[in-house]
């Protein structure tokens, strides 16, 4: 079976809270393991029928549909035989607005979408799978999710959160917590128990996802050196660049271009998703 990868773009009233839609479908005979690493985005998965096996920091969750929360850790996920399915790339922001809970309750965590009492959500796969192609599944989901998102009622994020969200993605974590703190006009107490309660990670760690993400972008595309990579994303030299690849995808930066290579982080299925984890 050739694998099949359609991207859908999502309509602009959901700017800043849903990135991308992608509709896959994919098959292997042999089991398929890929390495996950954080990104800074958060994973909504509609698997219509096969399941996948997810390995991570929260433990092993067998599934074939599951929101992912932020991660500061690889999960690990395989399949064998069909993969079919729509994954949209959910920014905290709107995962926070999606589900109306906190998102440190997520943490590193991949719930399935039947484990998250929510009929709504429970619901996606079978209404999702019935439609005959994939701009019609994007728009059905597109009305899901405003419906949800942008309802009067939905827990919206703090002004304050969403500002220094945005500081951190448009500097790639090259923000410091205390200048976040002073811009909020916030504590740095406050702002952290906020940022992730709102999130899923504190500003820090969340900054540190950020310039991850930023490095294993330019390690995959392989055109430049690691030393340049280092440079270019704000760490002390390689080593540390290499260190940072160990502790947040479990693997050095060269073994990361091996497994990924020629593909763009930030995606299941045809790339590589991190905290976003699909298959």
């Amino acid at each position: 079976m050739k694998p099949e990868f359609v991207p859908g773009r999502p309509p602009a009233v959901l700017s800043g809270l849903v990135r991308r839609y992608l509709g896959y479908r994919e098959y292997s005979a042999t089991p398929l393991r890929r390495r996950q690493a954080p990104v800074g985005s958060c994973a909504l998965i509609i698997g219509f029928g096969p399941t996948m096996r997810l390995d991570g920091p929260g433990g092993t969750v067998t599934t074939g549909a599951f929101l992912a929360g932020m991660h500061d850790a690889a999960v690990l996920t395989t399949f064998a035989g069909e993969q079919h399915g729509l994954q949209a790339d959910l920014t905290p922001l709107g995962a926070y607005r999606l589900l109306r809970r906190p998102m440190s309750g997520l943490t590193n965590l991949v719930p399935a979408l039947d484990e998250l009492d929510d009929p709504v959500l429970g619901a996606l796969p079978a209404r999702l799978a019935d439609l005959p192609d994939w701009p019609a599944r994007f728009a059905l989901l597109s009305d899901v999710l405003a419906a949800r998102m942008l309802d009067d009622g939905t827990r919206a994020p703090d002004p304050e959160v969403v500002f220094a969200w945005d500081r951190l993605s448009r500097t790639a974590g090259a923000t410091g917590v205390a200048e976040l703190a002073a811009e909020t006009g916030w504590s740095r107490r406050h702002l952290l128990t906020r940022f992730r309660g709102q999130i899923g990670l504190p500003p820090k760690t969340a900054g540190r996802v950020l310039r991850f993400q930023r490095a294993s972008g330019l390690v995959t595309a392989g055109v430049t050196s690691l030393a340049d990579v280092a440079a270019t994303c704000g760490y002390a030299d390689q080593p540390h660049l290499v260190r940072e690849f160990r502790a947040l995808a479990g693997v050095t930066p060269t073994a990361f271009r091996a497994e990924w290579g020629g593909t763009t982080p930030g995606s299941s299925h045809s790339s590589n998703p991190g905290a976003s984890p699909g298959s």
